[in-house]
Order: C-alpha cells, then sequence, then structure tokens
C-alpha cells in the first residue's frame, strides 16, 4: 500500500510560508536574513524526511515577509550548541520536552507543525496547513523565550 506524499508531514513550503510571516510579527522579531535551524532525530526516518523536506523547500534562501529564511540542520542532541539560529523549526517524532527545554534555555522560537509540541509547551508556535491554515501559540512557552506578538496577529490565532 503506497501512502500519499505528505501523509507523513504536511507541505513544507506552505508550512514555511506560514511560518516566516508569523515570525514577522514577533516584537522585535527577525528582519533580512535569518537562520533557521531544523531539528531532526537522525535515528527516526520520518523526521529525517521531514527535515530533508523543509530544507529542500528553503533552498538558498526562502522569503516569507520582511524575512528571508535560510536553513540550518539541528540534530535534535545538539540543540544546546546550536549556534547561529535566529528560530527553530521542530519536526515531528524529536524528544519535544529536551528540545524544548534547551530552545528555552537560548531563549530559541520554536515552531512545529506537530500540534502535541504545542501542546505539551516545547514548541511556542504550531503551524498546520492542511486541511487549513491554523496558527497555535502556546502563551507560557512564548513567555518563557520572551516573544511577544503583535496585536493584529493575536487577533488571528488560537492560544493555548
Amino acid at each position: 500500500m503506497l501512502a500519499a506524499p505528505g501523509a507523513a508531514f504536511a507541505d513544507p513550503a506552505k508550512d514555511l510560508q506560514v511560518a516566516g510571516r508569523a515570525l514577522t510579527f514577533l516584537e522585535n522579531g527577525p528582519t533580512g536574513r535569518a537562520t533557521l535551524g531544523v531539528v531532526f532525530d537522525p535515528s527516526k526516518p520520518a523526521s529525517v524526511a521531514e527535515k530533508d523536506a523543509v530544507m529542500a523547500a528553503i533552498g538558498g534562501g526562502y522569503s516569507a515577509g520582511t524575512v528571508t529564511l535560510v536553513g540550518k540542520p539541528v540534530e535534535a542532541g545538539g540543540v544546546a550548541g546550536a549556534s547561529g539560529v535566529n528560530a527553530l523549526y521542530v519536526t515531528k517524532g524529536v524528544n519535544y520536552a529536551a528540545v524544548g527545554a534547551a530552545a528555552k534555555a537560548k531563549k530559541l522560537v520554536t515552531i512545529g507543525s506537530d500540534p502535541a509540541c504545542v501542546g505539551s509547551g516545547a514548541c511556542v508556535m504550531g503551524v498546520t496547513t492542511t486541511p487549513k491554515v491554523e496558527i497555535t501559540v502556546n502563551r507560557s512557552a512564548a513567555a518563557s523565550v520572551g516573544a511577544a506578538f503583535k496585536a493584529a496577529f493575536r487577533m488571528m490565532i488560537k492560544e493555548i
């Protein structure tokens, strides 16, 4: 039985477009060229596949609003030592608690496509584009990394 393309994760190009634009609604958020660390678990094929798809969608730079995202693969176990990243995209299947704790210590906004990551507080923002665009922000996770979103954005999202 064949799985439909994208069944394991949503369309990375759409997710990046939404995530990139959402980053522009951060108070004092990144502008210009910003590095998005793509967190993956090398022992989990689905996580590696999602990382590969996200990196391919970013290519040499992915423009979304006033920010151009460039990608940098980051192994889940290496988040605490990751340098030069402005935000993290967390692939499905990584240890959310460990990644979230390391990201909070570095004051990095985390974005994921898995609602469980946002629900657990490991991801500040969850982005899903299938079947419709939904952005969920975890208030306590956002506060823990010092992320504040502009009022206009907060009217368009779900906060938990």
